[in-house]
């Protein structure tokens, strides 16, 4: 089975990482923007950073057989200075544009603050006059008034539901995320977030239409085989393989072509290392 990894922070893997994916048989990802460790200081740190996701790291992986891709935006961890925020969603477009990036995100709430809230309402409207897809990440803590305040402001912003999708749900979010018509996004790893068996569970529940798995994998103790995982766990659980194809691959096809540029090559041979130009 092709999988498809539709929100991976490949900045904080290794080559290894991509290798093991590939085996595996994930064969393009999506890599949103997000927080580097440190709180940067200056619109042109966020600027080389988007460029380095947009430019190196597609390289990087189809050495590796992987189709990258990349989504832009001032991540919600970083929207404290609001001076520095608007700077750098004034100056987003000439990346939002590149042929590489097929969404804008992930944008949303960290501790929903007024900040955060300001800079998730000016992207909103920067993606909706742009038509383009957006992932949303919902707060890791207080998650029921988080995917409330998530759901209102995105009505209020009249965005498409089928240009959205909400990530970072869990069991007590997901009934409300479902009543938005968005897609959902459920985050795995080994010890926070979502496990496998909980995937399962959920998707017994609600069902698998407009639902995406993805694995994250950031700084902290996390997985980029994360969705294979998934795809083992389900099995075994009892669901129908047609089910489990549209958690891992379909559903995040469906959503990403809501981008032009979403053209994934899904066939890539991995390059022999010692050809690698530096």
């Amino acid at each position: 089975m092709k999988v498809i990894e539709p929100h991976i922070h490949m900045y904080s893997r290794t080559t290894d990482d991509y290798q093991a994916m590939y085996a595996a048989g994930i064969r393009a990802c999506v890599e949103p923007s997000f927080w580097m460790g440190a709180d940067r200081r200056y619109a042109g740190t966020f600027f080389d950073y988007y460029n380095l996701i947009l430019e190196f790291e597609t390289v990087r992986a189809r050495r590796f057989g992987i189709d990258h891709f990349a989504a832009v935006s001032l991540n919600p961890k970083e929207t404290e200075n609001r001076k520095l925020a608007d700077e750098v969603i004034d100056g987003l477009g000439v990346y939002l544009d590149h042929a590489r990036c097929v969404a804008l995100g992930e944008i949303g709430f960290n501790n929903m603050t007024v900040n955060e809230e300001y800079a998730f309402q000016r992207q909103l409207e920067l993606a909706k006059a742009r038509d383009m897809v957006v992932i949303v990440h919902l707060p890791h803590f207080n998650k029921p008034e988080g995917i409330r305040r998530t759901a209102a402001i995105i009505r209020e912003a009249g965005m498409n539901p089928d240009k959205v999708l909400i990530d970072h749900n869990t069991e007590e979010t997901m009934a409300i995320c479902r009543d938005t018509g968005c897609y959902c996004g459920m985050t795995v790893y080994p010890i926070s977030k979502l496990t496998p068996a909980r995937v399962s569970g959920i998707i017994r529940e609600f069902g698998s239409d407009r639902m995406i798995v993805d694995g994250s994998a950031d700084w902290g103790i996390s997985d980029p085989l994360s969705l294979v995982k998934v795809v083992a766990y389900m099995k075994d659980d009892g669901h129908p393989e047609s089910t489990i194809e549209k958690l891992v691959f379909s559903n995040a096809m469906a959503f990403y072509r809501g981008s032009p540029k979403w053209t994934p090559e899904l066939d890539l041979v991995p390059v022999d290392p010692t050809q690698f130009q530096r």
